[in-house]
């Protein structure tokens, strides 16, 4: 298994043919300043399938495009799945791949996800489960178009990598059998709940179960979020200034791209200070 951070788990612009830039759609409603539909090129697409405006995402509201992550599946699609025949090249190839792209991206999630279990101190025991799972689910990012087109990640998702990620962030966590953590005070149960806008300006939440939550513009100030499991949390518009996340768990950096920050937020040595946060006051 790779490390958390490692090359083929992180998405290489420049080794993909803008598949992100044309397989996905977005729209004004989301926030971006315009309309497009899936399979049609971003007009910012450039003839080397670069962006024209990468560094000027966020002040020209592509802020969506800002935080999206493929955690490498654009260029396994690009040099592996299509062998490097981009779909300028061969039109006919286009639908296919474009389809591809979501497919691979759940699974590269998977294995991201799996690798930093596996750096978990705490989950040694998991180490040879997580080995062999990561290899599974490598196998799979590796089949053809046409086996990735009617893979259920979904199934395998829940089936195989949920369960075993659970256990590791259990192990990390210190859960108790009453459900709370050697963390934390309170309950620590808030996995899926919509806490959209909500006040935890302060808040000790060490060792929360925050799986799926919904944290969309939350006031997390101050609050205390080490041991905390993030995965699949929506961050988006959350405001972390002055939160403690040193130890989170699987916190990725489109999450925090997708949050507001300071200087004062501590952060664990993966990932890194978004360049768009702020200074402290």
């Amino acid at each position: 298994m790779p490390p958390p951070g490692a090359p083929e788990l992180r998405g290489d612009c420049a080794d993909c043919f803008g598949l992100c830039c044309v397989a996905l759609s977005f729209s004004a409603v989301e926030g971006f300043p315009s309309d497009k539909g899936a399979g049609e090129p971003c007009g910012h697409l450039r003839d080397d399938f670069g962006c024209a405006v990468h560094r000027e995402l966020r002040p020209r509201g592509y802020a969506g495009c800002a935080t999206y992550d493929c955690f490498g599946a654009g260029q396994k699609a690009s040099r592996h799945t299509f062998g490097g025949v981009d779909w300028r090249q061969e039109p006919a190839t286009a639908p296919a791949m474009f389809a591809v792209l979501p497919v691979l991206r759940q699974l590269q999630e998977l294995l991201h996800y799996l690798a930093e279990a596996r750096a978990l101190p705490a989950a040694h025991p998991l180490h040879t489960e997580l080995a062999r799972v990561y290899g599974l689910t490598e196998r799979l990012t590796l089949a053809d178009a046409d086996t990735l087109l009617v893979t259920d990640v979904a199934r395998h998702r829940a089936e195989v990598v949920a369960p075993l990620l659970a256990r590791a962030a259990e192990l990390a966590r210190g859960t108790r059998p009453d459900g709370r953590t050697g963390r934390g005070a309170g309950p620590r149960r808030l996995r899926g709940a919509d806490l959209s806008g909500a006040r935890f300006t302060g808040a000790d939440l060490r060792g929360a179960d925050l799986r799926g939550a919904r944290l969309i513009a939350a006031d997390l100030r101050g609050a205390d979020l080490r041991g905390a499991d993030l995965i699949g949390a929506d961050l988006r518009g959350a405001d972390l200034a002055g939160a403690d996340l040193r130890d989170t768990l699987f916190l990725t950096q489109s999450q925090l791209d997708a949050a507001k920050g300071d200087s004062t937020t501590a952060l664990p040595p993966r990932p890194v200070r978004p360049a768009h946060w702020g200074t402290a006051p």
